[in-house]
């Protein structure tokens, strides 16, 4: 992500604990419908480091984040990313387990995101997990639905039933390069993207297999992608898209509102020529424009979407090495958030 600068936004006291969530007497019932959805993969690591979470206005109290964005901005899902054999444990399954257990007792639906990867999963990095770089290729895909297997009961015997489950995160170029590659190799790609949607319907039959993309307004990416996997027999059941139309807005001089209209020509065009549903799985704006980004995300609304997640809403400004699409001020939201209140 580009840095933006400037302020942190909560504070950083490593004295004080997270905020606990009381168990519901009784099971908090879900919410269906669209999605309004934020990416908190960030939290555990946050509040390991002391961060805190306001609730908005002059009586300010400190709140568990999660509950936060239900009861303040009008989330009703958590989207969560999953890496193989992180280096920390961050975004390995224990941890995305106890994320995810505490999203299921606030009644949020849940997104999981594999990034079969042991770290970072995006267009410019599609690295192999290291204990699977020695494997055949052929061996692959079995490596792929054990992990996901593995994760997916474990959040089963939990009590977490995701509604969503992404088999790669913005897998633009395809996944576990070079043996995923959707140029050179599709056919090894469509081998990998259908043993991970074959694990997940065996856990959870019901859940819905997003095949993710960047760049919602790029209609090239997405014909290149599906029709890949429409000539090679894929399985995936939503079209998953990222959205950050400030950078492109900036770099072509055509503004935020040109980019989103492209995205939005885009769904109609995927939902017709491909016959899925579509869903915005991350969308951002700077920190610094939260009025823009609530009239964003506002406008995404009324495209035919299942949802939007905002990914990383409560991460302070430049963290983690720079994210500045963060939409919390001194640990409290924005005005970012809220047209997610009026659906």
């Amino acid at each position: 992500m580009a840095a933006v600068a400037l302020a942190a936004c909560a504070c950083s006291d490593t004295d004080t604990p997270a905020v606990p969530v009381p168990a519901p007497a009784v099971p908090v019932e879900k919410e269906t419908g669209f999605a309004r959805g934020a990416d908190v993969s960030w939290l555990t690591q946050q509040e390991a480091e002391g961060y805190k979470f306001y609730t908005p206005g002059a009586d300010r109290r400190p709140m568990e984040c999660m509950e936060l964005l239900r009861d303040h901005c009008g989330v009703n899902a958590i989207r969560l990313r999953v890496w193989v054999n992180p280096a920390d444990g961050r975004n390995g399954k224990a941890d995305v387990v106890a994320k995810a257990r505490r999203a299921e007792a606030l009644g949020l639906r849940t997104m999981i995101d594999f990034h079969f990867s042991d770290t970072w999963a995006d267009p410019g990095h599609q690295e192999m997990p290291e204990a699977w770089k020695a494997l055949p290729e052929a061996e692959l895909p079995a490596a792929v639905a054990a992990h996901v297997t593995d994760v997916l009961t474990a959040l089963r015997d939990a009590g977490v039933t995701p509604e969503w489950v992404q088999v790669g995160n913005e897998t633009t170029p395809g996944m576990m390069l070079p043996a995923g590659d959707i140029d050179k190799n599709p056919a090894g790609y469509v081998a990998l993207n259908n043993a991970g949607y074959d694990a997940v319907k065996s856990v959870f039959p019901e859940a819905k297999v997003i095949v993710h993309l960047d760049n919602g307004h790029d209609r090239w990416r997405y014909d290149r992608m599906f029709g890949a996997l429409e000539a090679g027999g894929g399985r995936y059941d939503m079209i998953g898209m990222s959205l950050y139309p400030w950078w492109e807005g900036e770099h072509s001089g055509r503004g935020w509102e040109a980019v989103a209209d492209d995205c939005i020509a885009n769904i109609r065009y995927v939902k017709q020529r491909y016959g899925r549903p579509v869903m915005i799985c991350e969308i951002g704006m700077p920190y610094t424009r939260a009025e823009a980004c609530r009239d964003l995300i506002a406008k995404m609304m009324q495209a035919p979407v299942e949802g939007i997640f905002y990914w990383e809403p409560q991460a302070p400004a430049g963290y983690n090495g720079g994210y500045d699409m963060g939409c919390f001020d001194g640990g409290a939201p924005t005005v970012a958030l809220d047209a997610f209140k009026k659906k």
